[in-house]
Order: C-alpha cells, then structure tokens, then sequence
C-alpha cells in the first residue's frame, strides 16, 4: 500500500504529476492494464513526465510501478481486511475501497454469527415454527425488511407469516396469538418497552416466541422461550448505518428458513416443479 500512500500525499509533486497521480487513483483498478502511452493522453502529459514520477516514488521505470499498482489491487478486491461495522469508509475512501469494504464487513459479520450459532438451539427454533399453526412476526425499522423477507420465503414452502405492525394492528394481533402459534422477535438493540409489554403477555399465556437480538443484556431475554444472540460491534445509534446488525439477522433468517426446507426437501421441491408449472404456463400464467 506504500505506493498508494505516497500518489495520494504527492509530496514535492508538481502540479502536473499531481494530475497524474490523482487519475491513477481515481481509475486504479484499469492502471495495471493501461500502457504508457494511452496514459499519457488520458492524463495530457508525455512519457518523460510518467516516468519521472514513476522514479520519484522509487521506481525505476513504469513497468515496475505498474507491477506495484497491480498488487495494491489485488489485495483491495480479495485480500479481507479489519472493517468498522459503524463507519466502515470515509470520506477520502475511491468507490472501490468502499465497495471492498463493504464486501469485508458483510463476511466478516456472517463468519462472526455463523460462530455464535449453536446447532442444538437452532433445530429447535425451527422445530417450533415448523409445528406452528401461525407465524407472526414483530419488528420496526430496518428489521421489518428482513422480517418482509423472511415472510416471502416462507410461503415457498406453504407457511404464512403475519407482520405484526401492518396497519399499526400489532396490540390486535398480540391479542390474537394462541399456544398453537409462534411469534418471532426481532430487535438488534432489545431495549423496546412495547416488545416487552408483548412478550411478558405471550409468557404468561405459554405462546411460544423466539427473540432474535444482538443485546446479551436485553430484558427480553428472561421473557422469550428462545434466543439467538447475534453480537456484532455495532453501537446503538453512532454509526452510518445498520449494516451489520441486518446483514447478521438477514442470515439468520435465511438459515432457519432453510433449515426448514431441508426438513421436507422432496416435498418442497415437488411442490416448487407443480407450483412453478401452474404459475408459468398454467392458469396462473399471466401470459395466458
């Protein structure tokens, strides 16, 4: 990264390397492939002035520099690297050193969950929604995506979740819920008042629930029948956005999900042929 570092401080660079070293930056991804010549038009400067420049950051022709460019990157699109989950760029970061960013942090978020899972813990929870008659899940915010999400891949497989909060109805639809149904939580901070309200109603009727949460500490924990902690270095509200607390629920959703698809594979996927038949060149085609 030495090489980057100095194109970007140009020290005792003159206006005109100046406005080489900055088009290198800003196409770095294409200078690995570029000749000498096509940079020189790019940039209106001439071989001599490239070259010098080249030599003035410690390399001794264009080649060479080149061959650095090359490996700084190589380690931007595939080495990992340590990214924080509230503000994973700044403002000085290319559009690649974001996107590489942004791609780190997702990995890194998932490895982190996947080793927070424990086996036992999630064939039960997914045992519960299985046996239940209805699924009805609670969530504001960013997390409602996730929980729309969820709610669609369900119907692949025949079972029909309720958002809770639709049409502000959600003291309705608490107020609905029997043992025989499952209510789903999802709350990276767990500190809702409303939530334990719901979930104090559900314990004392013996309603099954699941608390999906990245709050260890959270009072809701005591109330729900089970919990999938998802602990991510994400504070509450400092940060660019919920990047990593979504990213951490969006797999653990698509991990049940499919956790309950593998328990009746033949099945679902006999159902996928005749239901996609009926959709696509059935009556149910809209070409039809």
């Amino acid at each position: 990264m030495q090489v980057l570092n100095m194109l970007k401080n140009q020290t005792n660079f003159t206006n005109t390397e100046m406005r080489i070293a900055d088009y290198i930056i800003q196409n770095i991804t294409t200078i690995p492939t570029i000749n000498i010549d096509v940079l020189a038009k790019l940039t209106y400067t001439s071989h001599s002035t490239i070259i010098r420049l080249c030599k003035k950051i410690g390399y001794d022709g264009f080649r060479s520099f080149k061959v650095a460019i090359s490996e700084v990157v190589y380690n931007q699109l595939h080495l990992p690297s340590e990214v924080d989950a509230n503000f994973p760029f700044k403002q000085e970061d290319l559009t690649m050193d974001i996107a590489k960013n942004m791609a780190d942090l997702t990995i890194d978020t998932v490895k982190k969950t996947l080793a927070q899972l424990d086996e036992e813990l999630l064939k039960s929870v997914a045992e519960m929604i299985y046996k239940s008659e209805r699924i009805f899940l609670f969530s504001r915010g960013d997390s409602q995506v996730r929980a729309r999400s969820f709610q669609s891949k369900l119907i692949k497989i025949n079972k029909f979740a309720i958002i809770s909060e639709e049409y502000a109805d959600v003291a309705w639809n608490a107020s609905n819920l029997t043992p025989n149904d499952c209510a789903i939580f999802l709350s990276y901070g767990g500190i809702s008042p409303h939530n334990n309200r719901i979930l104090q109603h559900f314990s004392n009727e013996t309603i099954p629930t699941i608390l999906i949460t990245g709050n260890p500490n959270s009072d809701l924990i005591k109330l729900a029948t089970k919990t999938i902690l998802v602990v991510q270095e994400e504070y509450d509200f400092v940060k660019i956005g919920t990047f990593a607390s979504q990213v951490a629920f969006e797999y653990i959703l698509n991990t049940i999900y499919s956790v309950l698809y593998a328990k009746e594979y033949r099945n679902n996927l006999a159902n996928l042929k005749k239901k996609q038949a009926l959709i696509e060149k059935g009556i149910l085609s809209e070409e039809i």
